[in-house]
């Protein structure tokens, strides 16, 4: 790969390829060695891969986690991706912004948002997504 845009798409596409594989200190092998998520939403921070796969693995599941990239958006050195995540009944979206130095993730802050029902009547201007 020879651009910047590329390797930071490649790596962001393998950290979730990674991802699907449900190892996740394989994930650790795309990420940079102080590497740091933030959750903004609940006021978290974790610091260092090895902190990232444990966390993940000791995640409560009813099965393998799926992960669908349902769209990325790169630049030379940042991501965005959008990906729909289940076990099987645990249902989440994440929205996860990625920084990549060196062809490594070096900062991800992710955001989980919650669905809920609109709010207000305006079934007359809208359409559901599904």
């Amino acid at each position: 790969m020879t651009g910047t845009i590329e390797v930071t798409a490649h790596v962001v596409r393998e950290f979730w390829r990674l991802m699907a594989t449900n190892d996740f200190h394989a994930a650790t092998s795309v990420m940079a060695d102080d590497f740091v998520l933030e959750w903004p939403q609940s006021n978290e921070r974790i610091r260092g891969a090895t902190n990232f796969a444990l966390l993940n693995t000791a995640y409560p599941a009813h099965g393998p986690w799926t992960f669908t990239l349902n769209r990325l958006v790169c630049g030379e050195q940042d991501a965005v991706s959008d990906v729909s995540i289940t076990d099987g009944v645990q249902v989440a979206r994440a929205i996860s912004f990625f920084t990549v130095t060196h062809g490594k993730i070096a900062r991800m802050v992710e955001f989980w948002p919650e669905p809920y029902e609109a709010p207000f009547d305006r079934q007359q201007f809208v359409e559901p997504l599904v």
